[in-house]
Formats: C-alpha cells, structure tokens, sequence
C-alpha cells in the first residue's frame, strides 16, 4: 500500500490545540510532583462518580483541581496507572496515553495536512478498542504499556483530528475574510 505524499507546510492555527494539549500534558505529570512523595497511592473508583473526596480535599489547590477532574472522568484503578514521585496520577494510564497522543498528533498536523481515511481511523482506534472490550470481557487483563501505547495511538488520531478541523476552520474563515474584503481598484483619484 503507498501512502500518498505529503506536503509540508505550517499550519499556524494548530498552535492553538498543541499549546492546549501540551499545557494539558504538563498539568497532568506535574501535578503528583506538588505533592509529597508516596501520599497519593489507590483512587481506585468508577468513571463519572467523585470517589476520592476525602483524599482530594486534602491536597493543594493545583493538585485538588487535577486530581478532582481524574476521580471524575477516570476510573483511576491503582493497578491500571502509572506512578510519578511515588504517587498515582490522577488519570490511568490509558488516558495518560491518549493526551501524549493528542500533543504528537497536532505537532504532525503543524506540518501535515492529515489524511483521514476510514482505514487510518479505524487503525488508530482499534487496538484501544479491541484492548478495552477484550479486558471488559475477561479475555484477557491488559498491562500499563500496553494501555499507554493503545491509548497513544488513539491520542494520536485524535490529535491529528484535531489539528485537521483547525487547518479547515482556518481557511474557511481566510475565504470568507477575503470574500468580504472591499475590491481594491487602484489608487483613489
């Protein structure tokens, strides 16, 4: 199969979602380093339910905010996350993967006009899917790089995604500037 080529051009837009997912990816590793080491080691709860109150309110400001958006979108199982300065971070691994992913698929849509064809879809999201439904089942029980790496590439489409819309959104609102752009005629007389 040969992949089309690519052109190579800056796409100033795609700072805005890289700037977003970077500072996200910082936030997120920084936050068990604000705290003291080994104080934060089982949020072990459910996805949409704040399980970790106590544990939360106890933290600082920074550290409460992160970890309080973690016990809340994420199951945050001890056993599916990865440690920082001997503390849990506030997402599993596999979302810890996917905002990676996110920050290198809008650094490649900085340069690249993505391709998203079905087939590339499908080739990122799969192995995250076929991971997480064949755990969900009892198949098997999936290890922490294998969750970083599944939800890398998902991040990765995504993040590509992502820098896709803002190429579109760019150039449909540089049309539409220039469409509504007075004619220049010359120079008045």
């Amino acid at each position: 199969m040969a992949f089309p080529r690519l052109a190579i051009k800056f796409h100033p837009l795609v700072l805005v979602p890289l700037a977003i997912t970077v500072a996200w990816v910082a936030v997120v590793f920084a936050a068990p380093l604000t705290l003291p080491a080994g104080s934060v080691t089982d949020l072990s709860g459910s996805v949409g339910r704040v399980d970790n109150a106590a544990q939360t309110a106890k933290m600082p400001a920074f550290a409460r905010w992160v970890y309080s958006g973690g016990d809340v979108n994420c199951h945050q199982k001890a056993s599916r996350s990865l440690y920082i300065n001997g503390n849990e971070m506030p997402y599993c691994s596999r979302d810890v993967g996917i905002f990676i992913g996110l920050v290198l698929g809008a650094a490649i849509g900085l340069f690249v006009v993505p391709d998203l064809k079905v087939r590339y879809i499908l080739g990122g999201l799969a192995p995250m899917g076929i991971d997480g439904v064949g755990q969900l089942f009892g198949f098997w029980e999936s290890t922490n790089p294998v969750r970083l790496v599944t939800g890398g590439l998902a991040g990765l489409l995504t993040g590509v995604a992502l820098a896709f819309i803002f190429i579109v959104l760019g150039e449909a609102v540089g049309a539409w500037l220039r469409r509504r752009a007075p004619e220049s005629n010359g120079p008045a007389s």
